[in-house]
């Protein structure tokens, strides 16, 4: 008799950890989950068939979601948890992505300047790059919802 894994249960049996959702749009996003690496943090979503477009592959607005929050993340513990916002996102998607597989993302810092932050992600199923991002986040001095600046970036 096959014994079925939940996909939940082993990303959590590998390290990874479900994220708290502070609310707002990345709850509808996922759920989504973080694993410690290095000295920082990879993100994910399994995907399943609520991800889906109609040509039966993960749709590229949940993966530019993803990626954009992996950027914002890392951006706003690089901007000394003070909040970021996108000002501008570039994406190229390198491969679809099919149901049923952890989409990881990855995020770093290029360059800072007194408010601007140069980052860039990339997203990966199983080793393979399914999307790169460049980004441009702005830093900002206060954050408009007291409740999510001090939210922390995951788990």
């Amino acid at each position: 008799m096959e014994t079925t894994v939940d996909p939940f249960e082993k990303l959590a049996a590998s390290g990874w950890h479900r994220v708290r959702a502070a609310g707002g749009f990345m709850s509808s996003s996922g759920p989504l989950w973080a694993a410690r690496e290095g000295q920082g943090w990879v993100y994910g979503v399994w995907s399943t068939d609520a991800h889906l477009n109609p040509a039966g592959f993960v749709h590229g607005g949940l993966l530019a979601t993803l990626v954009d929050h992996a950027i914002s993340t890392v951006a706003w513990e690089c901007a000394g948890r003070t909040p970021c916002v996108t000002v501008q996102l570039d994406a190229q998607f390198l491969a679809p992505v099919s149901p049923g597989v952890l989409i990881e993302a990855r995020a770093h810092l290029v360059r800072r300047t007194a408010s601007l932050l140069f980052m860039r992600g990339l997203l990966q199923v199983a080793g393979q790059e399914v999307l790169v991002a460049q980004a441009l986040m702005k830093v900002h001095s206060r954050s408009p919802n007291p409740r999510q600046a001090s939210a922390p970036p995951c788990i």
